[in-house]
This record gives C-alpha cells, structure tokens and sequence, in this order.
C-alpha cells in the first residue's frame, strides 16, 4: 500500500527535533541508518549474486514491446496460453532452449488468466475454469507448478417445470432434475433408463441433425425443458440447424451423481491460474515474456529463430492468402457488484439459465469457489457475471458444420506446407480443448517436435 503523504510543514520539525537531540542520540541513530542501509545493500548484492530476483506477472519488463531482446531465440512463441506455456517450459525444461513468448493481451494465462478484484474476490476476466483431467500425465504436470484445491464442480439450473413454475435444478439433469421438473418418483437407476426410453425414439438411421441427436440421447421432454433453448442462445441456431456431432455428447446422469464432471482429478489451483502461469514462464532465464504484443505487427521485426510456435487463430495467419474466414461464438460478460442478504447472490457458483425468457445463459458467482483469499468469503459484496453468447469478440467456441471444416481443411494444407513454424491449441486447430486437453495436446506436440528433429538440446 501507499504511505499517507507528510503533513504540510513536516520536514521542518524533523529538522528542528534534530538539532536538539543529544549528540550521543545523534551518533546512534547515525550507526542505526549506516547499519541497516548496509543490511539493504548486502541483501541486494546477494539476491543479485543468487539470481533469485523474483518477477510477477505485471512486472514493467514484460511491457517492452522489442525493446531489449536478445538477437537470436531457439523458439518464438506466439501467445501465452496453456499451448505456448507447456511448449516454452518443456522447451527451457527438457532441452535448455530458449524461447521468446508474445501476447497481445496485457497478461499470461490466455483465458485462464485470473486476478482478485477490487472488491478482495478471485474473479476470472474470460469466464469461469475448473480443471479436470483423467490423464495422469496432465495431473503429474500441472502439479509440478501449483498447489491444488480439492474441488467437484456442480451446476444447478433455473428451469420451468411443467406447471411453468421456476425450479432450481442439477444440470446435467438426473433423477432429481426429473422429479422436479415432471413431478415423477424416479428412485433408481433402472426407473431413470425406463423413463428416458419411453421420450427416446427408435431412428431407422442415425441422427442427421443437433435436434435427433439431442432427442436420441435424453429423450424429448428434457429436450423442450433444457436443451433447445439453451442451445439457441448458446449458437443462434437451433439445434435442428446445427451438425448432429455438436450435441453428441449432450450430458445427463441415470442416477443422482450432481458433478458436472466425471473425472478422477477434478481441483483449482489454490492460488490461481495467473500464478500457475508465473511459476511456468517468469523466472526462467530461459523463456522472455513480452505482453501486449501483436504478432502481426511485429513479424517482420522478431529476432533471429530457428521455430516459430503460433497457437492463434490459423485463419488470422494465413489471411493474406485470400480465403474466407473460420466462424468462432464469442462471449460477453455482465459484471455487478451486489450486497445481497446472507453475502451470497446464488446457492452455487454457476447457474445455467437455459430458458428463452432471459437472454443470459448461465450466471457466475466466483465468492464460492474455494481458492479464494482468507476472508473472502466473509466480505458482505458479493461479484456476479451475467454470461451471453454473441458472434462479435475473441474467438471462443469453433462453429462446427460442413463449411466451417471444409475451409479448415484447406487451412490446414497450408500450414503443412508453411517452413518454420508449428501450429498448435484450439484456435489453431480450430477445435474446442478443455484445459486438460490443451495441455495434453501441446504436451504431445512437442515429443513430436523432438522425435522428428525439428528441436535438439543444446550442445
């Protein structure tokens, strides 16, 4: 924090409390400063010496733009997502090279990049993220750079029940969802199957669009009640428009299992993904971070380099080649700030609204989550974000239908054939990732990288 600022006339009675001090004090208080201005000294010197000079994630350094560089890298690194993270921290790890790392963002982390706001709340700025994997190798690693909160994610959701009344309801929809919602005393896993089988209909072929797919799987009262609204706000498309693999894995439990997730490792990290980020890239006399940085405006300048790693959007790299561009949705957030009886807006930390009567479709209260800061929870505000899904912003979901992966795939023949430079993540392979998957995925690139020669360890 900052000091008050002195009182107006201040320096003149230290002065004149100086003079009459006894030469004796004068002498003591001279030895005290000598002293601990030579602790300071030593103390720098040795940090120095120890090259444990610690950086953040808003140091100035990181905001130099090409100022500063060193001539040459082994890899230049465009953006600092999970991709471009795991391949510059595997890259300095495993084989001693160097790597420049670019974002046109003002932070690390790509989404996962979190902070606590004014208000003392751990708020995302790109929406909320819990981390689950099944793979061990994804656990081992992230691991290695945080500590992590035990954490089983549940969503509930706002949702009419047949007499048009709100219920709040777990999502994915299981035995409760359906008691509530259809009035039934569904009791075991077999009463659930019976019930869904009877709303499911029997096709002669499979489902050839997001609608059949969507009724194929949960039947078609849980369709009208959850899904189809909340897939038009979601995509602004029905799902009858949509390409049947989009909602081929449309979740739903026939039991009572309320975790959103199923894998074995589900946690946050106990100090945020920012940090996790800074443990991965800062710090590392290997790997130069630059932010607010745009590729494209750069690319003709950046120093010498033997790869070039791009994990943005490939239809963004290849523009000049005169192709269409990829769709994405986008999301916008509503942020308030509410002191609601109790401290808390919502009982859980996500709730979906999948109904057509408002236009958000899920609203996030990040106060529960439990790696917030001690006394977070205590605080009498409380911060809400209002989620919409809109076509204009950051590129956020891939729209998956017959044109979008045709372009692609013509894409993609180009990349095969660009000298230089690897692509990898989501945008760049025009696939939706979780983080487990991302990470996975840039984990597997570069043994790949190194098994076909295109990076060796230093000499």
């Amino acid at each position: 924090m900052m000091s008050a600022p002195e009182p107006a006339g201040a320096p003149d009675k230290q002065v004149k409390e100086k003079t009459e001090r006894s030469n004796a004090a004068g002498s003591q208080q001279t030895a005290l400063v000598v002293g601990l201005i030579g602790g300071i000294i030593a103390l720098v010197i040795k940090t120095l010496q120890s090259d444990k000079l610690v950086i953040g994630s808003t140091d100035t350094s990181l905001y130099r733009g090409m100022n500063g560089l060193q001539d040459e890298y082994d890899l230049v690194i465009v953006g600092a997502g999970l991709s471009g993270a795991v391949i510059a921290e595997r890259a300095s790890s495993e084989l001693g090279l160097t790597s420049l790392v670019i974002d046109k963002r003002h932070h690390i982390g790509g989404n996962c990049y979190d902070f606590i706001d004014e208000h003392g709340i751990r708020i995302s700025l790109y929406g909320v993220h819990i981390f689950h994997t099944k793979y061990p190798r994804v656990e081992t690693y992230v691991k290695k750079f945080s500590k992590w909160v035990a954490y089983k994610h549940k969503v509930l959701g706002q949702v009419k029940d047949v007499n048009e009344t709100d219920k709040i309801v777990p999502i994915p929809p299981n035995i409760d969802t359906v008691n509530a919602l259809f009035g039934t005393d569904i009791n075991t896993e077999e009463e659930m199957i019976k019930w869904l089988d009877e709303r499911r209909p029997k096709l002669d072929q499979p489902p050839q669009n997001g609608e059949e797919m969507s009724i194929s799987r949960v039947g078609t009262d849980l369709y009208e009640r959850i899904f189809k609204q909340y897939t038009k706000k979601q995509w602004d498309k029905w799902p009858s428009e949509l390409d049947a693999s989009v909602l081929a894995r449309l979740p739903y439990r026939t039991n009572r299992d309320a975790r959103y997730f199923n894998d074995d490792f589900q946690a946050l990290p106990a100090d945020g993904y920012t940090k996790m980020f800074e443990n991965m890239l800062l710090n590392n006399k290997d790997i130069t971070v630059r932010l607010s940085v745009d590729y494209f405006q750069v690319k003709d300048s950046l120093p010498k380099h033997k790869l070039l790693v791009f994990t943005g959007p490939i239809d963004a790299y290849f523009a000049s080649q005169g192709l269409d561009k990829l769709e994405y949705r986008s999301i916008f957030w509503d942020k308030e700030y509410l002191e609601p009886e109790g401290g808390f807006y919502q009982p859980a930390w996500v709730v979906n609204y999948p109904g057509g009567d408002v236009g958000w479709t899920r609203i996030s209260e990040y106060k529960h989550s439990p790696n917030q800061p001690r006394g977070a929870k205590d605080l009498p505000g409380t911060v809400i974000f209002k989620e919409y899904s809109t076509d204009v912003g950051d590129p956020y979901y891939p729209v998956p239908n017959p044109r979008n992966q045709e372009l692609y795939a013509k894409y993609q023949a180009l990349a095969e054939k660009e000298e230089g430079v690897t692509f990898v993540g989501r945008l760049a392979s025009y696939k939706y990732f979780n983080m487990d998957q991302a990470i996975l995925n840039a984990l597997e690139l570069f043994d790949g990288l190194v098994s076909d020669k295109k990076i060796a360890r230093k000499k």
